[in-house]
């Protein structure tokens, strides 16, 4: 059975605050509630195509938890028939730290609620007050415990290039967030988009967004801290679709956003492992595992080009014993 998740956006319900950076509407898409039919319409497409028996129907956008009780119980009661009938394994929900507590971490599983979700974005809290968060670190610590605590599978989101933000602060989040050993990441390069406070702050020349090229070179850093914690990165970067496009002011937006850190972090290896084998110009075969061979030569061949301009004629060679990011260098001449 394959793991595919139903995504389904319930925009601008519930939020307490709204966030310096949050457009629910371009975002997603999606401007009307989430109702009863549309989650039929969405399974029942999902499953006319697919086997989804282990995977979730997952509800994103806004803070499931904080939205009106009734309705949230008429969301969640929807996708629960479709899980005790044995179609998907559970229901996944994102929502805010500070919208967790145990009535309803009870109320989750009740209705077979397998996977949250916390939206913390920093562990920095003067960067969390700039973007008007509403929540502090201190509420992600203790609602970290509370939903591990109840056997949940746990899933932390950050972003980067926030208001306020550094590198250094960006870090120190992932590492703060890797110690609380969530089963999840999601990791989102901040985008400025048209209708949010960060856009006048843009707007005004307070606030200076990252670039693609900063946000992948600090990205690719921040994927291989957790893939070496053992967490997997099941999103890098803002999805495409919705009126992201349309909505797009600055930032860090790429729709190959992922490949391009990917890339980034083998093209660091090759070159660490060329310093490491003190090997001199001339063509190099250079192996890595047999799913990487594009990652390794990046877009447009991107990586094989650099290496050309460092004096270095590459080859990829597939080797199904090597393991993600693993890379060996030899000359061939």
């Amino acid at each position: 059975m394959k793991h595919i998740n139903v995504a389904l956006f319930v925009p601008d319900e519930g939020c307490p605050h709204r966030c310096s950076f949050c457009n629910q509407k371009t975002i997603s898409g999606k401007s009307k509630p989430l109702t009863v039919e549309d989650i039929e319409n969405a399974v029942e497409t999902a499953l006319s195509a697919s086997d989804c028996g282990d995977g979730e129907i997952a509800f994103f956008g806004g803070s499931f938890t904080a939205i009106e009780r009734n309705y949230m119980l008429s969301l969640l009661k929807k996708a629960k028939e479709y899980v005790d009938r044995g179609l998907f394994k559970g229901i996944r929900i994102s929502t805010r730290p500070d919208c967790i507590d145990r009535e309803i971490l009870d109320i989750l599983k009740e209705y077979k609620v397998t996977s949250v979700e916390l939206g913390c974005q920093s562990m920095d809290d003067e960067v969390l007050s700039l973007n008007e968060r509403g929540h502090t670190s201190d509420d992600v610590i203790k609602s970290a415990s509370l939903i591990k605590e109840y056997g949940f599978e746990f899933g932390v989101q950050m972003m980067t290039g926030l208001y306020g933000d550094t590198n250094e602060k960006a870090l120190k989040t992932a590492k703060k967030l890797i110690s609380l050993k969530p089963d999840t990441a999601r990791i989102y390069p901040t985008v400025v988009l048209e209708n949010t406070a960060l856009a006048a702050l843009y707007e005004k020349g307070v606030y200076v967004p990252q670039s693609t090229e900063e946000a992948v070179s600090l990205c690719a850093e921040l994927l291989l801290m957790f893939h070496e914690a053992g967490i997997r990165v099941i999103r890098l970067g803002l999805h495409s679709g919705g009126n992201v496009e349309d909505g797009f002011v600055a930032g860090a937006y790429h729709p190959a956003f992922r490949e391009m850190a990917e890339s980034s972090i083998y093209l660091r290896r090759i070159k660490d492992e060329i310093v490491k084998e003190k090997i001199s110009n001339g063509k190099i075969e250079i192996t890595v595992g047999s799913s990487y061979v594009s990652m390794a030569t990046g877009q447009k061949k991107s990586n094989i080009n650099e290496l050309l301009l460092m004096g270095y004629t590459a080859k990829i060679k597939a080797n199904s014993e090597y393991k993600k990011y693993e890379v060996s260098v030899r000359l061939t001449q």
